[in-house]
């Protein structure tokens, strides 16, 4: 799950029901045991599968991965009847190994490209449907200007995704409250999808927060905000 300013690094942080809020401007997380890239596995795909088919989205829809790193998500989208298809990944390396990937599998109508989703080109636009599912927690934990690089993350979605499209995040660093809070402008929430808990010290917790968001309609008002 890459993205300009974040190789392959350290797991991502936790925080997900931990009900810690990060104080505004501060830079809120650290990396921890309970945020651990195989969260983001074939159980994060699976859940997003699952709710594509429940919501009975088009199968020719326009879909971005946001970070798509070796692509499965794709794959399996792809094997699951999806066309239209577009992965993208700051790393050539990432993308080199998708179209490998994809190749080996002999899938066809997935577009991969390098891409910084931070400086995204023009024709990254129009998708119908974004799905992060671990890209977010890396800007978070950027060492540079975390919080900008989150606001230009936010105007980069408005810009990619179409009004009244889906976007689906899974997250292992941040709480359904926070999130809710970093997407107030221009988003609103319609679901949060189950993931697996845990407990520690005697409290019981989600280590994986996934919600799904719907892109209001373009008002110039929340355009103005996110200039």
């Amino acid at each position: 799950m890459a993205v300009a300013g974040e190789g392959p690094g350290p797991p991502v942080g936790s925080g997900s029901g931990s009900g810690s809020v990060p104080a505004s401007g501060e830079e809120p997380f650290s990396p921890s045991v309970l945020g651990t890239r195989e969260q983001f596995g074939e159980e994060s795909m699976a859940r997003v599968i699952r709710w594509l088919e429940k919501q009975k989205v088009p199968l020719d829809s326009p879909l971005l991965d946001i970070g798509t790193g070796n692509g499965l998500l794709l794959l399996e989208l792809a094997k699951s009847g999806y066309t239209d298809l577009t992965g993208i990944d700051y790393s050539p390396s990432a993308i080199q190994l998708s179209e490998k990937i994809r190749e080996k599998e002999g899938i066809s109508n997935i577009k991969l490209k390098v891409e910084d989703f931070l400086a995204p080109s023009p024709e990254l636009s129009g998708f119908e449907i974004c799905i992060d599912k671990g890209t977010f927690d890396a800007i978070s934990l950027s060492p540079e200007d975390a919080v900008g690089k989150r606001q230009q993350y936010l105007r980069s979605l408005c810009s990619t995704l179409k009004p009244e499209g889906f976007f689906l995040i899974t997250s292992c660093n941040w709480t359904k409250e926070e999130l809710l809070n970093e997407f107030r402008e221009g988003f609103e929430i319609l679901e949060e999808l189950p993931t697996p808990k845990f407990c520690f010290g005697g409290r019981i917790g989600n280590s994986v927060t996934a919600l799904v968001f719907q892109r209001k309609k373009v008002r110039p008002s929340i355009l103005d905000k996110l200039d």
